[in-house]
């Protein structure tokens, strides 16, 4: 395990990403890719926690713009999280990769309660765990329960998979001149509002001095990273 850069990570999904070009729901086949690209990346010895997104089934924010009540759809939205957790851990398992699914709220029926100590012990044992149901609360994202996970289990790096290959200054789906960043800081990031993750979450990695990158979820990037490649834009203290 000497050529790794980072031993034990916090990887960050977004529900999107599953539904694959579906736009919307869980697309089986995506799932698999994704998975296996988590899976080559434990197999390297990382210890790993993931958090995803559940923005392919339901989104809070959007939805209680609509007149639908802020909390009553974020808790709608962790549910959603939850489904995304089950369909990757079924994914994971048939790689034989060892999970849990560890869940803010209480689903007994279908995940063990998120626990700190526990959460540890099962990533020194091996598994893989996938946070489920954001922080528990409502009025807050999955890139804070990333963060705020990434910290609290001592992560040494949190890294966002994401469709594109690192932060731009502009969106590169649109703009062909978009220029991506080989590394930024946590003011420069705030300060630019680039989307990276949520202002919360971006403070909450910089008060605890956990570095971000962001990367392509496909191609072997994740590996990369962990390896110690630049293979992505790199958030971090200045």
């Amino acid at each position: 395990m000497s050529e790794l850069k980072y031993r034990r990570v916090l990887l960050k999904l977004s529900g999107e990403a599953l539904a694959g070009e579906k736009g919307s729901g869980i697309d089986p086949d995506t799932v698999q890719l994704i998975c296996k690209e988590i899976a080559d990346v434990a197999r390297l010895g990382v210890q790993l926690a993931l958090v995803i997104g559940g923005g392919n089934i339901f989104r809070g924010l959007s939805t209680s713009a609509k007149g639908m009540d802020r909390s009553n759809a974020d808790y709608i939205g962790m549910l959603a999280t939850v489904m995304n957790a089950v369909a990757v851990q079924d994914a994971l398992e048939k790689m034989d990769c060892p999970t849990r699914v560890l869940s803010a709220i209480d689903i007994r029926e279908l995940c063990e309660p998120y626990i700190h100590r526990r959460a540890i012990r099962h990533m020194e044992k091996g598994r893989i765990i996938i946070c489920a149901a954001g922080t528990g609360n409502p009025y807050f994202t999955t890139d804070t329960a990333a963060a705020l996970r990434g910290t609290e289990l001592k992560c040494d790096a949190i890294i966002k998979a994401t469709k594109v290959d690192g932060v731009y200054d502009k969106d590169p789906m649109k703009h062909s001149d978009a220029v991506r960043f080989d590394e930024l800081s946590y003011d420069e990031t705030l300060r630019r509002h680039l989307k990276v993750m949520d202002a919360t979450a971006i403070t909450l990695a910089q008060e605890n001095s956990v570095p971000v990158i962001v990367c392509s979820m496909f191609g072997g990037h994740i590996k990369r990273v962990v390896c110690g490649e630049a293979a992505g834009t790199i958030v971090k203290g200045e």
